[in-house]
């Protein structure tokens, strides 16, 4: 089972896209939709204050009838954010994303933002695991 910090090493894209909680919801939201993502982390200069995900945007926004244009994403985003740290276990991160309903969680490294899992990385490297047992498991039946 491998830790947060080797399955951020192996994500092929690294980048952890930020806004700032001034920033308008239309801002963060065409960043999203440019980027090609579900999350962004909202740092208050370099400190964690927050996240905003397409699920608050449609709750928030849409849903309300409230503006794009006009509301902030800290009119929207979840300020109580559920962290992780780069020794926690992807068992972990899975338990904790399955029982809070979450599909990013930042890691955290001594205070400081250092990545994002989404649950795709988990699932992807969930899946890459149990191949691997797979195979071990037909070569001990093969005898090999």
């Amino acid at each position: 089972m491998k830790t947060v910090a080797e399955i951020l090493r192996s994500k092929q894209h690294a980048a952890v896209y930020s806004v700032s909680p001034s920033a308008s919801v239309l801002d963060a939201i065409s960043l999203m939709a440019e980027k090609g993502i579900g999350a962004l982390v909202v740092l208050d200069g370099n400190r964690l204050a927050g996240i905003v995900s397409e699920r608050d945007y449609v709750r928030k926004v849409e849903l309300l009838e409230r503006s794009a244009f006009s509301a902030k994403v800290s009119d929207i985003m979840t300020a109580e954010v559920i962290t992780i740290g780069p020794r926690d276990t992807s068992q972990h991160c899975l338990q904790l994303m399955t029982d809070r309903h979450l599909r990013h969680l930042p890691v955290l490294a001594e205070g400081e933002l250092i990545g994002l899992l989404s649950i795709g990385d988990l699932v992807k490297e969930t899946i890459a695991e149990q191949a691997g047992l797979i195979q071990q498991l037909e070569q001990y039946i093969r005898g090999e």
